[in-house]
């Protein structure tokens, strides 16, 4: 498989399992995304943690959903672009040396099967399957950063568990030089991909 049809395929898979869930907010609320993105909107919210706590506490979201509405109405999400790559060009302005990182864990993560989703984001990159399974993020100028969700997991080797009660994920790797992309981060990642089947 090239990259070329293996972007192709994950843009598809994206925008399904997008598609869906704006189809299920529909039958789920009895509102449009549009009506409940004019609805955040009016509330005056910027953050995302804002919007996220007034969907949850006000209006009963889960987690899935509120973080839909919130990229979409701060048009921070892959699907309020024309072009997806360009939210991914964004990420790197100015860190342009941590680039080859994400090449590099892309070329390995999209070989664990042809249903990687990649959902890129303003800040980072998630990857799903059944659920999100990682982010891929340039930190910091100097540290790159792979979030795994890893249930049951403890913190060992370059893992580190995330204690924020908040957090997107359970784990973390900082990458600091691109060697240290090895078999054991591949490892990490894949047993975060077979998790989130």
């Amino acid at each position: 498989m090239t990259w070329d049809k293996t972007k192709t395929y994950t843009k598809t898979a994206m925008d399904k399992a997008t598609q869906t869930m704006i189809d299920n907010l529909l039958k789920n609320s009895g509102k449009s995304l549009e009506e409940w993105i004019d609805i955040v909107r009016k509330e005056k919210l910027e953050k995302h943690g804002e919007i996220l706590n007034y969907l949850k506490e006000q209006h009963g979201f889960t987690h899935g959903f509120a973080n839909l509405v919130s990229m979409r109405a701060r048009e921070a999400d892959a699907g309020s672009v024309e072009n997806k790559d360009e939210l991914i060009e964004e990420q790197y302005q100015g860190k342009e040396h941590l680039r080859p990182y994400y090449e590099k864990l892309m070329q390995g993560i999209l070989q664990f099967g042809k249903d990687v989703e990649v959902a890129p984001k303003r800040a980072y990159v998630s990857l799903r399957r059944k659920k999100q399974f990682a982010l891929l993020q340039p930190a910091t100028k100097t540290r790159f950063e792979i979030g795994l969700n890893l249930k049951g997991v403890e913190a060992q080797g370059k893992l580190t568990a995330i204690t924020s009660a908040n957090a997107m994920c359970s784990h973390r790797i900082n990458l600091a030089r691109i060697e240290d992309i090895d078999a054991e981060v591949m490892d990490w990642l894949h047993q975060a991909y077979e998790q989130a089947g």
